[in-house]
């Protein structure tokens, strides 16, 4: 995915508190074609779309979903100061970085490239690919900036509860299989449940921020009779400030989602 995002500073502000389930329809998203047989749908100001109004929630400054068709991709572009995380819906995806790092993306992976000081890669459709490969891809701020870069790749073994930790830089989390981000107070899951089952318990943050990548999924805003039913599709976000995402219960298909625990903004200064 090709573009440079500047750096923000360390300084924290206060966190949100309001509790608010901010749902995101995926025709919503911006449409841009970067590259000839690549599409993205965008969740935030990106490249030349800009909105003031949606830079960014709590840490993560972009949520893409990227098709790249057969023989398409991205040739060599260039990162800095950017946790990117890369989670494949369908195909295959590879990659190679400057600093000698190749792997293929697939299923059940999850790839992590920590930009720090600056990297430059290429992503592409697998060679003898059939078919498009679909992804998301997903930004976070770091604490530290400058860093020397790194990757790290592994394919997941799902929890026997659904809750499945992909990545985190949280100090709870040192001594698990996940992969490490340079953020010490945010953590990435894939969620699934079978069929009209609820979801397991999720971790609670001050930022949560939920992509339904497969199925489908109803939940309510608030816990109570005041509390409105909303359902998602596949591509659908939701934003969550708070206790606000009460009651998710698996379609009759069953649901994958990817959830994003953040305890704290993006930092400016």
């Amino acid at each position: 995915m090709s573009d440079a995002t500047a750096a923000p500073g360390v300084g924290r502000p206060r966190t949100e508190t309001r509790p608010r389930a901010d749902l995101r329809r995926a025709g919503e998203r911006y449409r841009s074609a970067p590259e000839p047989g690549v599409e993205t749908r965008h969740a935030f100001s990106f490249s030349g779309h800009y909105d003031p109004r949606n830079t960014h929630f709590g840490a993560l400054l972009a949520c893409n979903e990227e098709t790249l068709a057969v023989g398409a991709g991205f040739g060599d572009h260039r990162h800095r100061d950017t946790e990117i995380l890369t989670w494949v819906v369908e195909g295959a995806l590879a990659h190679r970085d400057g600093d000698g790092h190749a792997g293929v993306v697939r299923p059940g992976m999850i790839q992590h490239l920590s930009a720090g000081s600056g990297v430059t890669h290429t992503e592409r459709n697998v060679g003898g690919a059939a078919g498009p490969v679909r992804f998301v891809q997903m930004w976070l701020q770091p604490d530290a900036f400058g860093t020397p870069p790194a990757y790290g790749l592994r394919r997941i073994e799902p929890a026997a509860d659904g809750l499945t930790l992909l990545a985190s830089g949280l100090a709870r989390d040192a001594g698990s299989e996940a992969l490490r981000l340079r953020r010490s107070d945010a953590a990435l899951y894939v969620v699934t449940a079978g069929p009209w089952q609820p979801l397991p318990e999720l971790p609670a943050a001050a930022y949560r921020y939920a992509h339904l990548t497969a199925g489908s999924l109803g939940y309510r805003t608030v816990s109570g009779p005041y509390g409105g039913g909303r359902s998602m599709d596949p591509g659908d976000s939701v934003r969550i400030t708070g206790p606000a995402f009460v009651d998710p219960v698996a379609g009759a298909e069953g649901a994958e989602l990817l959830l994003w625990e953040m305890h704290s903004p993006v930092a400016y200064g």
